[in-house]
Parts: structure tokens; sequence; C-alpha cells
């Protein structure tokens, strides 16, 4: 006897339905496990066998068939177990399932317990899609999968509850759906930094507008510092960008069970020694890499120069296109990938290359070995370039408290504001993801603003991507100033912003 159970698989970051045949026959005892199952999934032969015998339950003595659909599609992990156990035990007639629209997902223990799985949300997200009513999730993936909304979600600790449930001896109460509380975290505060205000003007101006930004100078003058500031002025999530954050989390394992829903904006700092596949993701089953871990955050990189030359390659196209697309043998996979790009770095090897002391010994040309691992292409992907000098003693000593980061955000909330009427069904939603028509549209300039532009233009060297990325930032400085129109003292910010000489010290 055939017995189907329904159960959904991952692909990347999106949930598929996956039908779990089950057939017991007459033969030789065997346990066979077929379409294209990994060593997790095959694995799940030993812990279905310990977990029905443990549980009080008897294992069919025949053989064995179970075959997971669609079959040209590789399944991968241990969420199978569930589904399988469930199968095995109806297809023998110790259990019957009367209600249709049932799906179920979980790994198992040998005693029969149940272990949460990654990738929840997505799944349960698809299970809505697919029309699924009640989905049957280990207890500890219960609150995430109530995130998708629209599903009956019954959280089950073992398999000896989940029997009794289905034979309508002890029903499990359904998992009430998770909101978020009223805790707040304590944040970074843009008050606990003293001077570089010019290096806080250009994190209000890159957090208005969604802008790439690098930052330059001698070590200890607070780059690092102001980009671990820059989530606490940047714009809440919305409830459909926290899904997808949450999504690509879930994923890896990375979400908290008591609160499985992201609502700050991501802030990934990896370290210089990260390899290529770790920064873009892949991998022979390919998953997300820090890029996509920082969609609709910040990706943090201190000690630019430092990060190897092939890691920072891979940043190029993510960075126009907003996805990366990992491509193997066994097929394609495309992640989200839209952050905002943070860079700190030395103009020098020791750090101190143009600094008042005159400390520095490096020569002419390792500076320039030093600078030279930062392609061009790379460089004109980032929209603001500031110096970051040294902390004069004086400002150290200043009485009064700088802004806040609550003050900032307000500013920063208000030229969002600004984006989303302008942007309103098309997709974009900050100034920095413009598209060529857009920025036609949207950053017309005046006889002065022109002549400006054409002379920065000759002047600076400009490409064709540096104009459109001047006018986006020009825009933004706009938004923040409340002018419907770009300026020329707009405009003039926007280049003396994307001065590249900095990088020569």
């Amino acid at each position: 006897m055939v017995y189907p159970v329904q159960s959904l698989g991952l692909h990347g970051i999106t949930g598929y339905p996956v039908s779990v045949e089950c057939d017991l026959s007459g033969g030789l005892p065997a346990f066979t496990i077929v379409g294209l199952p990994d060593a997790a999934v095959n694995e799940a032969r030993e812990r279905v066998r310990s977990a029905v015998k443990n549980c009080g339950f008897t294992f069919p003595v025949s053989r064995i068939t179970v075959n997971l659909a669609p079959a040209h599609v590789k399944k991968i992990g241990t969420l199978y177990d569930l589904p399988i156990l469930v199968g095995l035990l109806a297809a023998g007639g110790q259990l019957k399932l009367r209600e249709e629209g049932c799906a179920f997902l979980g790994e198992l223990s040998l005693s029969g317990q149940l272990r949460p799985c990654a990738g929840m949300l997505p799944m349960a997200l698809a299970a809505r899609e697919l029309g699924v009513r009640k989905l049957f999730v280990p207890r500890e993936n219960a609150a995430e999968a109530t995130l998708a909304g629209e599903l009956t979600v019954y959280p089950v600790e073992s398999v000896s509850q989940l029997v009794a449930h289905l034979r309508g001896e002890t029903p499990i109460l359904p998992a009430d759906p998770w909101t978020p509380g009223t805790d707040v975290e304590a944040e970074l505060d843009f008050a606990d930094v003293k001077g570089q205000e010019n290096g806080k003007r250009a994190l209000e101006i890159a957090a208005a507008g969604g802008h790439n930004l690098a930052m330059v100078g001698p070590p200890g003058s607070g780059k690092s510092m102001l980009a671990k500031r820059l989530p606490s002025i940047l714009p809440d999530l919305t409830r459909e960008e926290a899904l997808e954050v949450t999504q690509i989390h879930s994923v890896l394992g990375l979400t908290d069970p008591s609160h499985p829903l992201i609502t700050r904006r991501p802030f990934r700092s990896p370290h210089h020694s990260i390899s290529a596949v770790g920064m873009s993701g892949g991998g022979a089953n390919p998953r997300p890499g820090e890029i996509s871990l920082a969609h609709n955050g910040v990706l943090f990189l201190d000690e630019l120069p430092e990060f190897q030359k092939d890691v920072l390659e891979v940043l190029r196209q993510p960075l126009e296109d907003g996805q990366v697309q990992i491509s193997r043998a066994s097929g394609s996979v495309t992640y989200p990938s839209r952050f905002m790009l943070v860079c700190a770095m030395n103009p020098c090897k020791c750090g101190w290359y143009g600094h008042p002391s005159g400390r520095c010994r490096c020569t002419e040309n390792e500076v320039q070995k030093y600078l030279s691992r930062l392609s061009g292409p790379l460089l004109d992907r980032i929209d603001l370039h500031v110096s970051v000098p040294a902390v004069e003693y004086a400002s150290m000593r200043r009485k009064e408290t700088p802004e806040s980061s609550a003050d900032v955000k307000y500013r920063v909330d208000a030229a969002r504001a600004v984006q989303t009427a302008r942007f309103a069904g098309t997709g974009v939603t900050c100034n920095a993801h413009m598209t060529a028509h857009m920025i036609g549209q949207f950053c017309c300039l005046d006889h002065a603003g022109d002549a400006l532009m054409k002379s920065a233009f000759e002047r600076m060297g400009l490409t064709a991507r540096s104009h459109d990325r001047i006018l986006r930032v020009a825009r933004t400085i706009a938004d923040l100033d409340g002018a419907a129109d770009i300026r020329p003292e707009h405009l003039a910010e926007a280049i003396q912003f994307r001065n590249t000489d900095i990088l020569k010290g």
C-alpha cells in the first residue's frame, strides 16, 4: 500500500512541495529511500526505525520504499524524518490521518523527540501558498512558522504526542501567532562620538539614500566607531523587508526561537581572512554568504585593503544587481543581496601616511602598492569617500554633548519618506537604487548646476557611473534639506564627497 504524506523542501531561500510516498510490500525486509536524497536524508532510516520502536509502535517487517517527489530535485537535510515516520505508521495501519491539508516537518531523535530544523520560515510561506491549512513542526520552530500567517501551526514535542493528536485522543494546542515585544535593545549612539562632524554628515547622507561609503584615516581616528553606529540611524525595517531578512537567516539556522523575526537591520562585519565563497555564498549545497546575510542592512569591511582581491571583486556585481547567483553542476541558486557597503581603511600599510606627526616611514611606492589592492571598478561603485582625520585634543575634551542618533534618525526617516512617496509602485526604495530613467526624471540640474557638473566631470576624470552616483547623492542631500530640486550647493557637497584623492593621503 502506498501512502503519501505532504512535506516541503528548500531550494535557496524558497520552499517547494515534497510528497513523501511510503510503500510497504512483500519480500525481504529492506528500507530504501529514493528521490535524490543526500547523506542526511538517507540516515533518516535509522532515526525513524529507532524512534518508532522507542515510542512503543511496531516497525514494519517488510520491504519499505520511500520516494521523495519530485524525484529530480536533490533533497537535503533532516527535515523529512517526521513525514517518513508518519507515512510508515499510516501505511502499516497504525495511524490514520483524519484530515487533508496537513504537512509535516522535523528531525527525530532516537527516542522520538523532535528537534528543530533550519529554513522553517520559507517553507511555511510555501505551505501557505500551496493551500496547506495545518503545519506540524518541532516546538522550537513553531513561533517562526507562525510568521507566514494564514496557517494553523502545531508545535510538536514528540512522536507519541503527535500520534495522540492525530488519533483524536489528546489534541495539541495550536501555536499563537508570534508578535514582537516592546523590549528595546540598547544601541550604540552617535552621542558617544567626539568630533568627526564630516564623517557623521557622510553617514547621515549614506543612511538617508542607501549609499555606499568609504572612510579613510589613521588608526584610532574613529572609523570603526562611526560605522558601528550606522544601524542606529537607519530606517526601521518594513514587515516585507523583515521577512526577507529572516528567511535568509532561517536557512542558515541563525534565528532565535524566542524572537524569530529579525526586526533590526543586519550589520555584518566579516574578518579580512574570509574567502570568496564565504563572502558571496556557495559550497556543494549552495548556502548564503555574508553579502546575503547583510541584505537590507550594512556590510562593513574594516581594513579594506587587507581583504583578498578575489573576495573584493565578487562584490562588484551584487552592488549593481542587488542579488548574487551561485551556479554549480547541480543547478543555480539566486540569493538577494541588496546591502549598504561601508568600508574603512588606512592610507598606507602603517596607517600614518599624511599625518602631521610625520611618523609614517612608507615610501611612495609602498603607499601605491598598498592602495593598488583596490580595483578602480570597485571604488567607482562607492558613492561617498570621506576622510576621517585624527581627533584633536580640544574635540575630545569638549563639554557639549554631540547630537544623538535619535535626532539624526529623525532627519533620515523624513528623507526616506520623501523617497518612498517618489518611488511608490516602482520597486525602488531609495535614491541609491534609482534607474537611469529615474535619474533623468528626478535629478534635473539648472544651468549653474549643469556647469558645475561639467567642470567636475572633466577635472576629476569621472566615469558615466560616477556621474550618475554623484547625482543620486545630490538628490539625497536635497531630500535631507527638504528641497524639491537639486541646487548647486547640494551638487557641490556630493562632488566633495566623491574626492578620491583622499586615497592618496
